[in-house]
């Protein structure tokens, strides 16, 4: 059987091409136009995440997990410090500081290291001195930060010893943790705890 040919034309140019590659070309034409443009774009890998309570190369720690988007704060992963920074008092005994939330371990430790009381609050201040991978975006976390390290990757946290938020209770309390079982506690502000610096990847 004998290929119908189609030939076209435009001013002084022609094109001759069988019926059938001209039906492929019109028909795909169409899709391209009806199809959003997202179809006709090849999807982009998404970047390698490592595993929860793994090194994240690059980010200054251990991938403690997502963490959605809340009131300001954009979603992101929580990068874990992979040590700790010591032992350390909460500080400022008797004060209750205005501002400190159980969600937001950032704001609460610009709200701790800039006070201007002249009090010294040592737990928060060993979290933002702590660097690396050229990352100096540390801090101490809130309540529900080290809780998250505990629902998703407790081993990497000390179990014989308890860890301070950046969580307020009181005028004389702060929320400190376990990992052996994930309580939380009001503990005494002058009290030494374990301290374990973290900080936010924005995605």
């Amino acid at each position: 059987m004998k290929t119908e040919m189609i030939t076209l034309k435009h001013g002084d140019a022609s094109i001759k091409m069988p019926a059938s590659s001209l039906a492929k070309l019109a028909m795909a034409s169409v899709f391209a136009q009806m199809l959003p443009p997202a179809a006709n774009v090849q999807a982009v890998a998404p970047s390698s995440v490592p595993e929860i309570g793994h090194p994240w190369a690059g980010q200054g720690g251990l991938n403690g997990g997502f963490v959605q988007a809340r009131g300001d704060v954009p979603a992101h992963y929580l990068i874990i410090a992979t040590k700790d920074v010591g032992d350390h008092e909460w500080g400022g005994r008797g004060v209750e500081l205005k501002g400190l939330s159980k969600t937001d371990g950032y704001t609460n430790t610009q709200v701790l290291i800039g006070n201007d009381d002249e009090r010294k609050y040592p737990a928060a201040d060993a979290c933002a001195e702590y660097q690396a991978d050229g990352h100096h975006d540390f801090y101490l976390p809130a309540a529900a930060e080290l809780y998250q390290g505990w629902l998703n990757c407790p081993e990497v946290f000390a179990q014989d010893c308890y860890y301070w938020s950046s969580s307020q209770r009181s005028a004389y309390y702060a929320f400190g943790m376990g990992f052996d079982d994930g309580g939380q506690y009001g503990t005494g502000k002058g009290d030494e705890l374990r301290v374990r610096p973290v900080r936010r990847f924005f995605i």
